[in-house]
This record gives structure tokens, sequence and C-alpha cells, in this order.
């Protein structure tokens, strides 16, 4: 059985609890959701859905990175919504990111996010073997 390691990365936001930003285990890489957080100064970015997104997704690309992984490994993602007339705005962003084949995903409205974030996305991700 493959052991857990945490993945940290100076590039995405650091968590601000007591979990992980992503776990990898042998090949397998699970994200905890991604809020628009500024990396540097940990701060909430972005006005509008379509600016958050952006900056979701740079920090899960962060965090994959750091796992070994890239955007192309991401397998599943679960996008987080407080709003869902706002979906079309972050699906143009999001398909700036991803190709086909596309990850599979859910997409699901919530009443709130941590920081008054208006879009959280996690992936699981499967590292490239040689």
């Amino acid at each position: 059985m493959s052991q857990k390691h945490s993945i940290a990365s100076p590039d995405a936001p650091k968590a601000v609890g007591p979990y992980s930003i992503a776990v990898r285990s042998g090949d397998w890489v699970f994200t905890a959701g991604q809020i628009p957080l500024d990396p540097a100064t940990g701060e909430l970015t972005g006005a509008s859905v379509a600016d958050q997104t952006r900056r979701v997704l740079l920090n899960l690309k962060a965090v994959l990175a750091a796992s070994g992984c890239a955007m192309d490994d991401v397998l599943k993602t679960t996008v987080f919504l407080t709003d869902l007339a706002r979906f079309a705005e972050m699906n143009t962003v999001y398909a700036e990111f991803f190709q086909e084949p596309f990850p599979a995903r859910s997409t699901i409205q919530v009443a709130g996010l941590p920081k008054g974030a208006q879009v959280e996305i996690e992936a699981v991700a499967r590292v490239k073997t040689p």
C-alpha cells in the first residue's frame, strides 16, 4: 500500500487550517479546494467570477506542479459556485486551462465559500508514469 505525502508549494496559497493543499499517494493526487487567494499575500483577489476562476486555476496548476503532475493529468474536478447564473463566466475561463479529453466535472451551487469567494475548485489527478 502506498503512503500518503502532503504537498506544499511556495507558488500556491498555504493551507489555513488542519489540512494539506494536496495529498499524493502513489500516482494519485487529491487537491484541496482552491479559492482565489493571492499566494504572496493570502488575500482574496478578483471581483468577477472570471477573475476569481483564473486565480483559482493558477493556484491549482501550482499545486499540481508541486505534486509532480500538470493540468493534463487531471481526471476529475469539482467546481463550487455561489451563483450558478455565473456558470458560463466560470466555464469560459475553465476552458482556457483544460484541453480535450477534458476531465470529468461536477458543478455545485453552494450557499457560501471561505473568505467570501465566489468559486472554489478541487481536483483528482494521476501522475504520468514513464
